[in-house]
Formats: C-alpha cells, sequence, structure tokens
C-alpha cells in the first residue's frame, strides 16, 4: 500500500512561492502533509495549507504526480490559490516566506525543489516523476542539508 502525501505551489504577485520553515528540522519545505484515511488528496491539501500556515487556499491544477519507491510514496503536487486567511506561524511552521524560484533556501528538501522548478517551467502542464534518493531525514543525518 503506498502512503500518499499533497504540497501546495502558492505564488505571490511577484511570482515568488511560498515556503514553511519546520520547526523540527533547519528545513524548508512546500506546505503539505499526508493524506489520512478517508480524506481525499483534495481536502487533505486545503486542510494541511491551512494548518501550516493559516492560510485558506484552493487547488487549481495538478502540478506533478512524483512517484517516490523509496519510500513507498506517491506525491501530488498542486498550483494553488489564496482564498482566505493570513499567514500565521504555527506548531508545525516557525517561518512562513515567499521566495524567487532562483533563490530557493538552500535547506530546502530537494525533492520539493525538483517540483517547485518543474511548476515553474511549465504552469500548464503536469509533470510525472519518479524522485528516489535519500530524504530529508536521511540528508540531515549525513550533514548535507
Amino acid at each position: 500500500m503506498f502512503r500518499v502525501g499533497v504540497f501546495g505551489i502558492i505564488t505571490d504577485d511577484k511570482d515568488r512561492v511560498l515556503l514553511c520553515h519546520r520547526r523540527d528540522f533547519d528545513l524548508w519545505n512546500l506546505p503539505g502533509g499526508g493524506v489520512d484515511p478517508g480524506e481525499s488528496p483534495c481536502g487533505a491539501l486545503v486542510r494541511e495549507i491551512e494548518e501550516e500556515t493559516g492560510l485558506e487556499a484552493a487547488p487549481v491544477h495538478l502540478s506533478g504526480v512524483y512517484s517516490k519507491p523509496d519510500s513507498n510514496e506517491i506525491v501530488f503536487s498542486f498550483f494553488c490559490r489564496v482564498t482566505g486567511g493570513a499567514i500565521r506561524l504555527t506548531d508545525e511552521a516557525d517561518r512562513i516566506e515567499y521566495f524567487s524560484p532562483d533563490r530557493i533556501p538552500r535547506n530546502t528538501v530537494p525533492k520539493q525543489v525538483e517540483r517547485i522548478r518543474d511548476f515553474f517551467s511549465d504552469r500548464k502542464g503536469t509533470h510525472y516523476r519518479v524522485q528516489s534518493g535519500a530524504g530529508a531525514r536521511e540528508l540531515i543525518r549525513q550533514g548535507k542539508l
């Protein structure tokens, strides 16, 4: 059985992407997380974005489908529009900021960077990729993030 993850790509009027800095690790990532049992991917995405950022958002376009065979996971990446709420720090994020695609922090999860680059390379398309290699926790342990 695959685990399913969802992440939102939210841009501002300067075409920067929203990232959250995790409280548990010195890492930046897109807002998102796991789909709970009985929950739809879009429902999980809306919930995760609100929990992590305080923003209300709606998925507009499926930007990518990423298979992670090393962790038996499938991740959906959606372009989203903000529909309400306001950015606030949360139990999961101690910083929330917009970044230019060419100025993504070095300590951003590499698989998330790939998803961001995919979106900016073709905003209307849906990307299908296999993402393999070490995950964020493994890269931290190895001192690579």
